[in-house]
């Protein structure tokens, strides 16, 4: 039996493919598998900032369309790219184990965020990395930095930029953590909801879901549930610095934060429970920031 998987056609996201399609295989060798690389708006704007052109979203549209259509079977995509309302009759039919949630920093000359010089240029894509850096470091030169993972190293190394931040899950599936120069800390610098994660797309009612579970780490999911639940409550995406990550074990602790685009104003929250309640203590959480003033940084756009 052939299945076909849709999915971007950037080196990561071919990874993140391959990574899925051998885990089905190992569990169900009968299988094999057709790849379908399809262009998202995100791929084919290159030269604007995400938040301006529309932020979540935008990575996958076209490929959940393609799924909910019947044109794929599934789709492979970074779990930070999906957003909270997902089209209609698809699902996230699993997620496997998690790598590292962090962002790390890539810098030429200097080995930290510390080091960097004053006014030092920094590259990031993300409104949330440009203002945890600028809480820490008001200093910087902030500059737009859109490409794959390979282009803003190039970009990076050809001078463009003093420092580059990225997330150190693509990297290590890339095999690129040797670029790396500093593991930036989970207290500062909060990460995307769902960062480090894959998420396999199918139809609610399509018959791979059985081998797809196969694959599915439930910590993992579990963790993921409780974050996309804090970020549907707030109503962000890529237009809103806002972060989130679990721990999950016997029970599920959950980190957020809403920082304003400056890097002035921030504002957090702990919550923590039984890990069956994960979308609710989501929830909890970001009622607990909108009552502390997290509505006034999300409403000044």
């Amino acid at each position: 039996m052939k299945l076909k998987i849709g999915t971007r056609g950037s080196k990561l996201a071919l990874t993140q493919t391959e990574i899925i399609s051998r885990m089905i295989k190992e569990k169900f060798p009968e299988l094999s598998f057709e790849t379908k690389i399809i262009k998202t708006t995100g791929d084919k704007i290159l030269d604007a900032p995400l938040a301006k052109i529309g932020g979540k979203g935008l990575f996958v549209k076209e490929i959940d369309e393609a799924v909910a259509r019947g044109d794929v079977d599934f789709a492979v995509h970074s779990m930070k790219d999906v957003p909270t309302d997902l089209v209609d009759g698809i699902e996230i039919a699993a997620s496997p184990k998690r790598e590292p949630v962090n962002d790390v920093l890539i810098a030429r000359e200097a080995r930290s965020m510390d080091e960097l010089p004053e006014g030092a240029v920094l590259g990031t894509s993300s409104l949330r990395r440009r203002a945890q850096a600028l809480s820490t470091r008001p200093d910087l030169e902030v500059k737009d930095l859109r490409g794959n993972v390979e282009t803003r190293i190039r970009k990076l190394n050809e001078g463009q930029y003093d420092a580059i931040i990225m997330a150190k899950a693509g990297l290590k599936r890339l095999g690129l953590l040797e670029h790396v120069t500093e593991d930036l800390p989970l207290d500062v610098f909060v990460p995307s909801v769902g960062q480090g994660a894959i998420a396999v797309v199918a139809r609610k009612d399509s018959q791979v879901n059985e081998y797809l579970s196969a694959i599915n780490h439930e910590e993992t999911l579990t963790g993921v549930k409780a974050e996309r639940a804090f970020l549907k409550r707030l109503g962000g995406g890529c237009q809103v610095p806002i972060g989130a990550y679990t721990k999950v074990g016997d029970t599920l602790s959950l980190k957020g934060v809403v920082i304003s685009p400056d890097g002035k104003k921030k504002i957090e929250v702990t919550k923590e429970g039984a890990p069956e309640d994960a979308e609710k203590i989501g929830t909890d959480a970001a009622e607990t920031l909108l009552k502390n003033g997290a509505d006034l940084i999300l409403n000044d756009k």
